[in-house]
């Protein structure tokens, strides 16, 4: 099966349904808690146990974010919605990837040469769903 490259000028990041204007970048990873369960007497394992799911994120906007300043002010709940289109001729997204019972944990802003401030708002979600 071939790759599918989606296009980052024709997708979209929306903040409780509203896009957030001047996104520069959306990094995220995906962490599972894993134990190995080792074998008496061996120095194989002998199985995983898989434990808690964490979901931690990065969104880098030119200047601020006024409704995430909140967020992370009021300690507030939101969603994130990444609809992920191919080209410029995809009418629907591709994909829909869905950032549940997230909060704002960190900012970080600092401003580079070309003179624009760059704010990174840490955030961790309770779960990832993908369509």
């Amino acid at each position: 099966m071939a790759a599918t490259v989606f296009s980052a000028n024709r997708s979209n990041v929306l903040l409780d349904g509203e896009a957030i204007e001047g996104l520069q970048s959306l990094d995220y990873r995906m962490e599972t808690e894993r134990e190995d369960i080792r074998a008496i007497g061996s120095g194989e394992r002998i199985g995983v146990s898989f434990g808690l799911r964490t979901v931690r994120g990065e969104l880098a906007v030119r200047s601020a974010d006024y409704r995430l300043d909140a967020l992370l002010e009021r300690q507030d709940e939101f969603q994130l919605v990444v609809n992920l289109k191919q080209d410029e001729f995809s009418e629907f997204p591709k994909r829909t990837q869905a950032f549940d019972g997230c909060y704002v944990e960190e900012k970080k802003s600092g401003m580079g040469a070309g003179g624009t401030v760059l704010t990174i708002y840490v955030f961790t979600a309770t779960r990832l769903r993908e369509e």
